[in-house]
């Protein structure tokens, strides 16, 4: 019974992030000159979405986060993975990683227990110049990094998203 019920937990926990990327591709997807593609399975080693806009020469590789929790966070793996996505694509001028966290509108308290809250979307642009760690975003907005079990605050820029 205890399986079943983490089973149905993980299949809930995919079906919000697929919710969640479908949202952002077809956001951008209805702004003149823009066109985002959702990749694929995590299994698959390519970003959550990769939206461009070749009139402008930008790109946003993003990894997108949504969950019922106070924070949300990105391994550095995931950070580095659309690193990678952005060094290979020089021909666009602006190349960015951005981190987009959703959380959702009910705050888990507990099994299968919820309490309402507003909904908040956070866009964060990773800084390339930052090695990346471990990093978690709270429902404030605040992020910090995790390595070895030590908290260290790191303040992203706010990206700007062509649909808000």
């Amino acid at each position: 019974m205890e399986t079943d019920g983490k089973a149905r937990s993980a299949r809930l926990r995919r079906r919000r992030g697929y919710q969640w990327e479908d949202l952002l591709a077809k956001r951008f997807n209805g702004v003149e000159g823009w066109n985002a593609f959702r990749l694929g399975s995590p299994s698959t080693a390519l970003p959550d979405i990769l939206a461009v806009n070749n009139n402008m020469r930008s790109m946003f590789v993003i990894e997108a986060k949504s969950g019922a929790n106070t924070s949300l966070s990105v391994p550095p793996y995931q950070i580095e993975r659309c690193q990678k996505w952005c060094s290979v694509f020089g021909i666009y001028d602006t190349r960015q990683v951005v981190l987009a966290f959703k959380f959702l509108s009910k705050k888990r308290l507990g099994s299968g227990k919820y309490r309402s809250r507003e909904l908040r979307e956070y866009y964060k642009v990773w800084d390339a110049a930052t090695k990346p760690a471990e990093l978690v975003c709270l429902y404030d907005g605040r992020t910090y990094t995790l390595k070895d079990q030590m908290r260290t605050d790191i303040v992203l820029d706010d990206c700007a998203m062509p649909f808000q």
